[in-house]
């Protein structure tokens, strides 16, 4: 027997936007699996949810993977969770999904907000057909060779991107694919 792990959706910025199965699941589980523990901290205090949280991001991810999975094993419940939106999307809990998935221990997903889909949705582009591509990397010409790929591309395309990397993004992106197929203002 094992426990069950459960990818947690998160409000984006609006507490409000918590479902009750979000704050039923993470009153439950033995462990809290949070990008930022201070973030989930202030989340959790808001609705009065008191949970063992262990901090899982990019830089311990491998590690903590293996604890979870011990966790699990023992037939402990699980919950990750990202700083807002759906967790392991451009964030951690893929190797640990992967895993659990692997070893035939249960997944189940709590819907809440997502990011990719309230930006496509509100941005007034085609939403039948698109791409996400998550984060870019860092490196201007690697950057612009995966820009150069999705040139041709007729779907819509997402992209994530720190608030401070923006204006370089955006710059990259008229480099490379300039405003061909853009729609127009008041279009």
């Amino acid at each position: 027997m094992s426990g069950i792990l459960y990818l947690v959706g998160t409000p984006i910025g609006n507490f409000g936007d918590m479902t009750d199965r979000a704050r039923e699941t993470l009153g439950t589980v033995a462990v809290v699996a949070a990008e930022d523990t201070r973030r989930t901290g202030r989340l959790l205090a808001h609705f009065g949810i008191e949970a063992r949280m262990v901090s899982l991001f990019q830089g311990n991810e491998d590690r903590r993977t293996e604890e979870l999975l011990k966790e699990l094993r023992s037939d402990r419940d699980v919950a990750i969770v990202s700083d807002a939106g759906m967790p392991g999307l451009s964030d951690p809990g893929y190797q640990l999904v992967r895993a659990s998935v692997d070893e035939g221990i249960e997944v189940r997903v709590v819907p809440g907000a997502s990011a990719v889909l309230s930006g496509l949705v509100v941005s007034g582009l085609p939403t039948d057909r698109f791409v996400f591509e998550g984060f870019l990397p860092r490196r201007a010409g690697e950057r612009r060779l995966r820009l150069r790929g999705l040139a041709n591309d007729r779907r819509t395309v997402v992209l994530f991107e720190s608030p401070h990397r923006v204006a370089t993004l955006l710059r990259d992106v008229l480099v490379e694919l300039g405003t061909a197929g853009w729609p127009s203002p008041g279009s």
